[in-house]
Order: C-alpha cells, then sequence, then structure tokens
C-alpha cells in the first residue's frame, strides 16, 4: 500500500527525539514526512524544514495552520507525529483529531490532568486513531514477557521491580542553557512531575504492559536534590496491584554512572524473568527451582509476539529505534487497516494508558506531599 502521508509537530533542528521518530518511522518504510510545523519559532520552523528537504508550503509556523489546511489538501498528511514539550500535547492533538488526522504523540500524555481529560474526551469524538509513544513495549523481548505472563509460564505475579536511573540531571543543567533539561524542570511546560513523569512513567508503563496488572494503590517519595530545582529528579514508589502483588518503582536523573537504565523484573508463583535495557536481544527466565535459561530476540524459545518485532537473525543487535519503530509499524497497520474500513489488532499503547500514566504522576506528586502517604489511583 501507498506509504501514510505523516507530518510533524515540533523535531526540529537539534530535537533529539524528533529525528527518532522521523528514523522509527521510516525504517519499516511505512510513512513519509511530507509536512510540518516544527518549532515554536517561525524562523527555526522554516529553516527546519529546508533542512529535511519538505517543500515550503507544507512547512508551517504553527500546528493550527498546518492542521486548518492539511485538512483540505488532496494529498494532506494522513497521520501527525507530536514530538514537543508536555504541556503543548493536547492542544495540538486536538486540532489534528477534529479534522480527523490521525496522532502519533510522544509521551506522557500531557502537562496536566485537566488537559489529559479533555484530549481522552477529543479522542472519542474523533474518527482518528491515537498512539502514544511507549516505545519500550515495543521492543521484542517485552513482547516475549507479556506473552508469557499471558500463557501463565510464571504463575501468579507476586513481585514486580522496576527502574529507570539516568545522570544527566545531577547537576544544574537547566542553568546552563540546556534545552532539554529547561523544559523538564520547569512545571509550566512539563507539568506537576519532574523525573516521574519524564522517566518514572516510562517504567509504570512497561511494568503494567509486560504483567497486564492494574495499580491499586501506592506510596511515593519524590525529591528534587539539586538546589533550586523547581520539580523532583529522584522517585521512589511502592506499588500495591490488584490480585495483591507487590511492587517497587525507582527512577532517578541524579545517579552518576547510569545513562538509560531501564530495568524490569518480574516473579511469580512459578518463575521469574529478568530484563535490561542495555542488552534488550535478552530476557532470563528462571522457573523456579530449575537453572537460569536465556531466551534471545527470534532465538529458540522466542514466541510469536517477538517474533512479530524482529527484522534480523538472533546474534545482530536491534535495540532503541528498532523498538521505536515497531510502535509505529503498529500504527501503520491500524491506520491502514482504518484505510480500508477494517478492523485492527495492532498492539500500541492508547490514549487510555497515557491517562492512566496521569493519574500515576498526579498520585505520586500527592503522596510525596503526604510525606508517602498510600493513596488509592
Amino acid at each position: 500500500m501507498a506509504r501514510i502521508r505523516l507530518g510533524m509537530v515540533g523535531g526540529g533542528n537539534d530535537a533529539f527525539i524528533g529525528a527518532v521518530h522521523r528514523i522509527a518511522s521510516r525504517i519499516d518504510d511505512r510513512f513519509e514526512l511530507v509536512a510540518g510545523a516544527l518549532s515554536s519559532t517561525p524562523e527555526k520552523a522554516i529553516a527546519s524544514g529546508q533542512a529535511l528537504g519538505l517543500d515550503p508550503d507544507r512547512t508551517y509556523a504553527n500546528f493550527t495552520d498546518m492542521a486548518k489546511r492539511e485538512a483540505r489538501l488532496k494529498n494532506g498528511i494522513e497521520a501527525v507525529a507530536i514530538v514537543t514539550p508536555n504541556h503543548v500535547h493536547y492542544p495540538a492533538s486536538r486540532e489534528f483529531l477534529k479534522r480527523n488526522i490521525h496522532v502519533i504523540c510522544d509521551k506522557p500524555l500531557t502537562s496536566t490532568m485537566a488537559d489529559a481529560k479533555k484530549l481522552v474526551a477529543a479522542v472519542e469524538k474523533s474518527d482518528a486513531l491515537f498512539v502514544l509513544t511507549h516505545n519500550y513495549t515495543g521492543y521484542p523481548m517485552m513482547r516475549q514477557a507479556r506473552q508469557m505472563v499471558a500463557d501463565g509460564d510464571l504463575g501468579k505475579i507476586r513481585l514486580v521491580q522496576v527502574e529507570y536511573p539516568q545522570d544527566w540531571l545531577t547537576e544544574a543543567a537547566e542553568d546552563d542553557g540546556v534545552k532539554q533539561a529547561e523544559w523538564r524542570t520547569d512545571p509550566a511546560r512539563s507539568g506537576a512531575g519532574g523525573c516521574v513523569g519524564d522517566i518514572g512513567t516510562h517504567a509504570y508503563n512497561l511494568a503494567g504492559f509486560v504483567t497486564g496488572l492494574r495499580l491499586e494503590e501506592l506510596a511515593a517519595d519524590l525529591h528534587s536534590f539539586v538546589p533550586g530545582r523547581l520539580l523532583d529528579d529522584n522517585v521512589n514508589v511502592m506499588l500495591r496491584y490488584e490480585g495483591g502483588a507487590r511492587g517497587m518503582l525507582w527512577s532517578s536523573q541524579v545517579a552518576p554512572g547510569n545513562e538509560n537504565g531501564l530495568k524490569l523484573r518480574v516473579y511469580g508463583e512459578k518463575g521469574g524473568i529478568e530484563w535490561t535495557q542495555a542488552d534488550p536481544n535478552y530476557l532470563w527466565f528462571t522457573p523456579f527451582g530449575e537453572p537460569k535459561r536465556l531466551i534471545t530476540r527470534g532465538g529458540a524459545g522466542s514466541n510469536a509476539a517477538s517474533q512479530k518485532g524482529t527484522r534480523i537473525p538472533p546474534g545482530h543487535p536491534e535495540g532503541y529505534l528498532e523498538g521505536f519503530a515497531n510502535i509505529y509499524s503498529e500504527a501503520a497497520d491500524a491506520i491502514e487497516a482504518a484505510r480500508a474500513g477494517k478492523s485492527s489488532d495492532a498492539l500500541y499503547p492508547t490514549v487510555e494508558d497515557g491517562l492512566d500514566g496521569m493519574k500515576f504522576i498526579q498520585a505520586c506528586v500527592a503522596s510525596s506531599k503526604r510525606n508517602s502517604a498510600w493513596l488509592k489511583l
């Protein structure tokens, strides 16, 4: 089928995540970037469009003009990637959703719970799809793990441990003009959560994706170690899931020696699994009372869920970009099904997953303010 015509909001020159989305959208040759409002600064938006080779007539100064004109064009965009700071997610998504243009949006869902609820309503009113790029759910071995849990290989889940430490905000990078640090530590643009919203939501989402468990209540300790920082840079959360499982979540951006140390461990009555993003092609599975077993991406023991997201033979590494691309390819499956008026079983994070993440952030902030009191989600 013809490539899906894609637009982008944000992601201009020097924006890391915009480049990641563009690469991910093209890995499986399912999308073609044809339009963009690539910066909140008109001059930078135009320069970024030129650098990407976009038609000047389809390089826009703002997302509202882009949504209006692209909706009228015969070959206008079918989907838009929104890769802006959090406070822009809702207003940008709204403009495209009300014109039935599919939205692929970076996480967290929004900067406030009020905007999150309005975005859910906008998705419900639209005929368009909404995809949230919790990209770690696209890793083949995380889909392997999810299927193993669903198949009962671990038995009833008892324990969930997930962590995501970084070190890049150990010093006050926001005071040194580092753009990515500036907006992530600004409540007006990031929302009420700093580290908990930026990477804590990734950890929380991945734990839920793999285990299928729903969080019932939590007790959180959010802290900012860097003097003068307005949002948290370290997070410790105890988790109580429906059905009795217990969990712990740690995310930090002030842990020297850690780059993107996402790690997940899940233990049930019959066995446990361990996975780390630094070595994403391997999943350790230990049936109780038996030696550890190493399951490799595409290798012996890999299941259909992981094989769907596997492109190359085992032993050739696949990683971050390919996992991200799996989200885009699932979105493409759903969009192509919608083109044909058919339903789809594509697997991707939805607006409801985003709302759940916002509830998690809200509960963590509230719990921490109440001296880590247990709060219902």
